[in-house]
């Protein structure tokens, strides 16, 4: 018999932190946040310590912890992620945060009949168009997530059943990009914005995690990294109202030649955004 205080101090031994050694055993437990720490001198059940065991065991593999644990925070959500989806991560939070931002000032120019348009293109977990649809106000968005994998947009479908808000103006649609997009959008949305793949193929910088575990084809993007994006700026403005914005994540170091793409495409302004480490992540465009 062994107790959850004791199996804290061992997981921690093993993983090198106490934050991750809680979140291994809280999902082992079943027990979250307070419960968890009333339930420290409870003993474990040999389901409970089963489970622990196994998720160690995925750990010592390599597998990322978010994949172990199954889901992972995003801004005001509680994601489930698994290899199908990228993990989510905190620049992708600014994106995020840049998106909302763009969305609500269009909808303060509308009618109080009328819903903003956002589509999240290449959704992956859901984490930017469901986070959208959660924190504007209700009734008064739609929100496109699209994805060319149908087994991430069983995820982001997951997600968003998970929140409750399926019916509260969210679409799911597979396709490339803009393919996935009825027709009748072209020119009627206010916000586009996707985290699409930026890595060029066989950059030596990728850590060896990411390459062995995350989904290529959301990561790699041709031999510079920039053929997602180059499509992306090119078809943007066709599917965006005059004065609609483009937000879009890149590579920390890509932001003058995305601007250049997206200048040349004649959008106005264009802006690079910081990421929290002052490094150039965002790019934010208007059509003109």
């Amino acid at each position: 018999m062994i107790t959850w205080r004791e199996l804290w101090a061992q997981t921690e031994a093993e993983v090198g932190g106490r934050p991750e050694a809680r979140w291994l055993c809280e999902e082992a437990s079943g027990a979250f946040g307070p419960e968890f720490t009333e339930a420290l001198d409870e003993f474990a059940t040999e389901r409970m310590l089963a489970h622990l065991d196994h998720m160690l065991e995925r750990w010592r593999a390599g597998e990322p912890l978010q994949y172990v644990l199954g889901h992972w925070s995003f801004r005001h959500l509680d994601l489930m992620v698994d290899q199908r989806v990228l993990i989510p991560r905190p620049e992708t939070e600014l994106v995020a945060e840049v998106a909302l931002a763009h969305a609500r000032r269009a909808l303060d120019a509308l009618p109080a009949t009328e819903r903003v348009r956002c589509a999240d293109l290449g959704t992956g977990s859901g984490a930017i168009g469901l986070s959208l649809a959660f924190e504007l106000p209700r009734g008064r968005s739609e929100v496109w997530l699209t994805d060319v994998s149908e087994d991430a947009l069983d995820v982001a479908r997951a997600n968003a059943a998970g929140l409750g808000v399926a019916g509260g103006g969210i679409r799911f649609a597979q396709g490339s990009w803009f393919d996935a997009l009825p027709e009748a959008l072209r020119g009627a949305l206010h916000v586009v914005v996707s985290n699409p793949p930026y890595i060029a193929e066989g950059d030596p910088a990728v850590e060896a995690a990411v390459h062995q575990w995350e989904p290529h084809t959301a990561l790699y993007s041709g031999a510079d990294g920039l053929d997602a994006v180059r499509l992306l700026a090119c078809t943007s403005a066709d599917w965006l109202v005059p004065g609609g914005s483009l937000v879009l994540e890149i590579g920390a170091h890509q932001g003058g030649a995305v601007a250049q793409l997206v200048e040349a495409e004649g959008f106005a302004p264009v802006e690079v955004r910081s990421d929290l480490a002052g490094r150039g992540r965002i790019v934010v465009a208007t059509k003109k």
